[in-house]
C-alpha cells in the first residue's frame, strides 16, 4: 500500500473517532480507536483517547490498564505526559502518575505552562513543597496569570508563610480588583482586625458587580465578594451586618449548586442495607500487611478533623497524608465503576457483596504507603470517609478509624459559613444542612450499632478542653503512647491544605465552641430542622 494512502486511512479513522466522541457515541468511538490502535500500537495519543472513552463507558479497570501501558513507554512530549499523569491519578494509579511527574522534572528548561501544570498535579497529590517549588520556577520563567499567582499564594499559605501569601494576594487585587479567588483567600489568611482589613475594597467591588448577572461565573464572583464581606464583618464582631452578606453569598451558591436530598438519602439507605459482618470476624476478611499503617479520621466537615490530624502528626511515628481520596478511588477500581456521583456510588454499593476486600486493602496500601514518609503510621483525613467505614473495616481491619464528633449546631453553622466553592452543595442552605447532617447521624449511629468496635468517637469539645487526656485515649486506641509535642499543634511545620489551615497554626483553644450563638436568632430555623431529624449525633 502506498504510504500516503496509509496516512490518509489513519486520518480518516481519527476524524471518525472524533465525530463519535463529539456525538457521545462511546461504543462506536471505542471500536474506531481500537482499530486505530492496532494500526498504530505505539501512538500514545490514540491510547490516551481510547482510555478516555473506556472511562466514559464506565470501564475503569480497562481505562486504568490502558494508561499504565502508555506510562510504560512515554514519548518525549511534556503536555502529553502531563495528560497521562492526570488520568492516572483519576484512575487510581498514583505511584505511576508520580513516576510520570518525576520524568518531567528531568526535562531541561521546561516552558512556564508545563511547570504550572506540574505544580497543579503535585498540589492535587498533596505534595505542597514540590508544588511550591514548581510554581516559583514557573513565575521566574514568566508565568503571570491570576490563577498562577493565586495558586502560589495558596501554597505559601499551606506552607505557613502567611505574610508572603498576603503580599501576593494584595498584589493580585491591585491588578485585578474583581479577582474573587484572591479576595476569598486574603480574608481567610488571618483574623481581620479593626486597624487592618480590606472591607472598603470589597464593598467598592460589590457596588460595581451586577447583582442580577445571569452568567454563573459572574454570580460566583459576586458570591465570593459577599463571603469576603461576611468574613471581615464577622471577625470585627459586627454580626448584624455580617449575616445578610453571608445569606446573600449562600443564596447564590445554593442556586448554582442545588442540593439533592433524595440522592443523599438513597446513598445512606443503601449503605445501611449492606450486610455488615460483626466486627470480630472482619480480621479474617483481609490479609495481614507489613509496612506503615493508615489511621483514618472521619466525621462531618468542620468537626475538628484537621485539629486532630495536626495533633497526631506531631507524634514521632505518625505522618499526615492530608485529605486524600485514595480509598474511594480504589473502591471504585475494584468494583469497576467510574467515579462520578451518587448514582455511581449506589452501583458500587450494589456490587459490594462481590468485592475482594483483601485485594481492595492491598491496592489501597500500594497506592498510599509512600505518604508515610518513613514513619510507622500515616493519617488519611477525609471527613466524607464516614460513609466508607464498613468498607474500610473489611479491607483494612488493622487500620484505626477515628470519628470526630462535634455539637450539631456548631458543626452545621461552621459549614454554613465556610464557602467551599462549587462543592458541598449541602452547606449553602439551612434545610439542606439539617438534612445532610441527619443522614450523617443516621449512618454513624448505624455503624456503631452494627460494627460496635469499628471506630472511636473523639468529641471535639473534649479535645479542646482537655487535650491531654483526650489525645492520650486516642493514641492508646492506635497502640501508641502520648508525646508532649502532640499537645502543641501550632508547632507542626508540615503543610496543611484545608480551609482551616490558618486556624490550626494556633495553639489549642476553645473559641470555636458555641460560635453559632452570635447568630442565634438567624439560626433558629436550623435548630428546629435539626430537631426534626431523629438521632442526630450528639457530642459524647
Amino acid at each position: 500500500m502506498n504510504p500516503q494512502d496509509t496516512g490518509t486511512a489513519e486520518n480518516r479513522l481519527r476524524m471518525l473517532a472524533r465525530q463519535h466522541i463529539d456525538g457521545r457515541q462511546w461504543g462506536a468511538a471505542q471500536a474506531v480507536l481500537e482499530s486505530l490502535a492496532r494500526q498504530l500500537p505505539h501512538d500514545a495519543a490514540v491510547m490516551v483517547e481510547l482510555a478516555d472513552v473506556l472511562f466514559r463507558r464506565g470501564r475503569l479497570r480497562e481505562a486504568s490498564a490502558q494508561m499504565l501501558r502508555v506510562a510504560a513507554r512515554l514519548p518525549r512530549n511534556g503536555p502529553l505526559i502531563v495528560g497521562v499523569a492526570k488520568r492516572l491519578i483519576a484512575f487510581g494509579e498514583v505511584p505511576a502518575a508520580r513516576s510520570c511527574l518525576d520524568l518531567l522534572a528531568r526535562a531541561p528548561a521546561p516552558p512556564p505552562e508545563l511547570l504550572v501544570a506540574q505544580a497543579h498535579l503535585r498540589f492535587g497529590l498533596g505534595e505542597i513543597a514540590a508544588a511550591k517549588t514548581l510554581i516559583e520556577k514557573a513565575l521566574a520563567a514568566g508565568a503571570d496569570a491570576p490563577g498562577e499567582l493565586h495558586l502560589y499564594a495558596m501554597l505559601l499559605q499551606f506552607s505557613g508563610d502567611i505574610d508572603r501569601a498576603s503580599t501576593v494576594l494584595e498584589g493580585c487585587l491591585e491588578r485585578w480588583p474583581q479577582f474573587g479567588d484572591a479576595v476569598m483567600a486574603l480574608v481567610n489568611l488571618r483574623r481581620q482586625r479593626p486597624e487592618s482589613h480590606p472591607l472598603g475594597h470589597v464593598q467598592a467591588q460589590l457596588r460595581r458587580l451586577p447583582a442580577d448577572d445571569p452568567d454563573p461565573a459572574a454570580r460566583f464572583v459576586r458570591a465570593e465578594f459577599e463571603y469576603a464581606q461576611f468574613k471581615i464583618l464577622d471577625d470585627l464582631q459586627r454580626y448584624a451586618e455580617a449575616w445578610p452578606a453571608l445569606a446573600r453569598c449562600n443564596a447564590i451558591m445554593h442556586e448554582l449548586n442545588p442540593y439533592d436530598a433524595d440522592a443523599e438519602a438513597a446513598v445512606t439507605d443503601a449503605l445501611m442495607s449492606m450486610p455488615t459482618p460483626d466486627d470480630r470476624s472482619q480480621a479474617t476478611s483481609a490479609s495481614a500487611f507489613e509496612g506503615p499503617t493508615p489511621i483514618f479520621i472521619v466525621g462531618m466537615p468542620r468537626s475538628g478533623t484537621t485539629l486532630l490530624d495536626r495533633m497526631l502528626s506531631r507524634h514521632s511515628q505518625i505522618a499526615s497524608a492530608g485529605e486524600i481520596i485514595d480509598f474511594w478511588r480504589q473502591l471504585h477500581w475494584v468494583t469497576d465503576v467510574a467515579p462520578a456521583g451518587s448514582r455511581e456510588l449506589l452501583e458500587v454499593i450494589r456490587r459490594s457483596a462481590d468485592i475482594d476486600y483483601a485485594g481492595l486493602g492491598a491496592r489501597y496500601l500500594r497506592q498510599t504507603q509512600w505518604r508515610a514518609q518513613g514513619r510507622t503510621y500515616y493519617i488519611d483525613k477525609l471527613p466524607a470517609n464516614f460513609r466508607m467505614v464498613a468498607f474500610i473495616r473489611r479491607a483494612l481491619p488493622q487500620a484505626p478509624i477515628l470519628h470526630m464528633v462535634r455539637d450539631p449546631i456548631d458543626t452545621c453553622f461552621s459549614n454554613f459559613k465556610a464557602m467551599f466553592g462549587n462543592v458541598s452543595p449541602y452547606s449553602y442552605d439551612l434545610p439542606a444542612l439539617a438534612h445532610y447532617h441527619g443522614q450523617y447521624a443516621r449512618l454513624t449511629r448505624h455503624w456503631h450499632a452494627r460494627l460496635p468496635h469499628a471506630m472511636l468517637d473523639v468529641p471535639y469539645a473534649a479535645l479542646v478542653r482537655d487535650p491531654g487526656n483526650t489525645l492520650r485515649g486516642v493514641l492508646e486506641h492506635c497502640g501508641l503512647a502520648l508525646e508532649e509535642g502532640c499537645l502543641q499543634p501550632e508547632l507542626n511545620t508540615s503543610p496543611v491544605a484545608t480551609p482551616s489551615s490558618g486556624q490550626v497554626r494556633e495553639a489549642i483553644h476553645t473559641r470555636s465552641l458555641d460560635q453559632w450563638k452570635n447568630y442565634a436568632a438567624q439560626l433558629q430555623p436550623l435548630r428546629q430542622a435539626l430537631d426534626e431529624f431523629p438521632g442526630q449525633a450528639q457530642p459524647s
